[in-house]
């Protein structure tokens, strides 16, 4: 006659008395007081008296969850509520009929004999044989569910843990941009000092204006493609200045696309490596085109040069494209692509695939 338990770590006497719980109790109660009225003659007090042996079966039960605090080893909890349950059931029916026996209904005390006696005897037969298995019953679901409730919150701490590696591991890859693209520009700079050009306050000037904006957004989780695109724009200028005979370049760009997100520095790995590894190295310079456009659910960032090409750089872009490549994977997983190819008759052509998300 007891009922579906909530766990055990619920407090208070409202716990103690769920409505489920007591639900099932008085169901389970009243389909065997139902039973009994086929060999016991109808009384008005029996459906009370049923029901007050249900719940004082839940009573047991649910005190037994909880109190006493500690048991010795050799008693396991559920076995003293399984017992408790039982005993639960002979205490509350003499409790319930012998109450009403106080009140003058004309019923002699069902302990004088006669059919109440024959009811008592029989709901307290029906309570043992019911109630320790509908309790034993109880027990293994809560247990189940509490099985449910460890295995969900592992679950949840494995995703919390792998995302919290993931966001290191993003940490470390930005924190490995900022050295990076400043070594190189700076090299740039000092190419420039080195060879006495008269432009090299001009191009130091505008360095420290371009590294005051750049430098705080190396350490952002995100940015937008019209935050990059103005970088981007900074930095060939900065790199025009430099070599104003041997740079061009032209930047196509889709204004709907300025606004969506994109992780920091992700256009400028791209047109930094045109630059150090395609422009840099040819005699004559060349030219980098930029096309930024939104395909659908997609947005298409291509970045084309006329420099010297894989075979000729050795076939290798630095390490700012693998870098690049490691973040999109963090950032996206499958939903963002990089491509590097040659572009004839010399030249890179990198494509990159982003997820278009405001």
């Amino acid at each position: 006659m007891s009922a579906v338990l909530t766990p055990a770590r619920s407090l208070g006497f409202a716990r103690l008395f769920g409505w489920r719980r007591v639900a099932v109790a008085l169901g389970i109660s009243l389909v065997l007081w139902s039973v009994l009225v086929l060999v016991c003659p109808p009384a008005l007090e029996l459906p009370f008296n049923a029901a007050a042996i249900g719940l004082g079966t839940v009573f047991a039960f649910g005190a037994l969850e909880r109190w006493p605090r500690r048991l010795p080893p050799w008693l396991p909890r559920w076995m003293l509520q399984v017992v408790g349950t039982a005993v639960a059931v002979p205490v509350a029916a003499v409790s319930a009929f012998s109450l009403f026996a106080l009140v003058p209904n004309g019923e002699p005390p069902f302990w004088h004999g006669g059919h109440l006696l024959g009811c008592f005897v029989g709901m307290n037969i029906a309570g043992l044989l019911v109630a320790p298995w509908v309790a034993l019953g109880a027990l293994v679901r809560q247990r189940e569910a509490f099985a449910r409730e460890q295995a969900l919150a592992f679950d949840l701490e494995r995703s919390e843990l792998e995302r919290q590696a993931l966001d290191a591991r993003l940490h470390l890859l930005q924190a490995q941009v900022a050295p990076h693209f400043l070594f190189n520009t700076l090299a740039n700079v000092q190419a420039l000092v080195d060879a006495g050009s008269p432009q090299a306050p001009a191009v130091l000037r505008a360095l420290i204006a371009y590294l005051r904006a750049a430098v705080p957004r190396l350490h952002e989780a995100s940015t937008t493609l019209g935050q990059e695109l103005d970088l981007v724009q900074a930095y060939l200028e900065l790199m025009h200045m430099r070599m104003p005979d041997r740079l061009h370049y032209a930047i196509d760009v889709d204004e709907s696309v300025r606004a969506l997100s994109c992780p920091p520095i992700t256009l400028l790995t791209l047109v930094e490596n045109a630059v150090r590894h395609g422009i840099d190295p040819a005699e004559d310079g060349g030219r980098i085109d930029i096309d930024v456009h939104r395909r659908g659910e997609h947005c298409r960032v291509r970045v084309r040069d006329t420099g010297v090409g894989l075979h000729a750089s050795g076939g290798g872009l630095g390490t700012g494209l693998a870098n690049l490549r490691e973040r999109l994977r963090l950032i996206f997983g499958e939903a963002a692509n990089l491509r590097v190819s040659e572009q004839p008759p010399h030249g890179v052509c990198a494509e990159l695939d982003l997820p278009a998300r405001a």
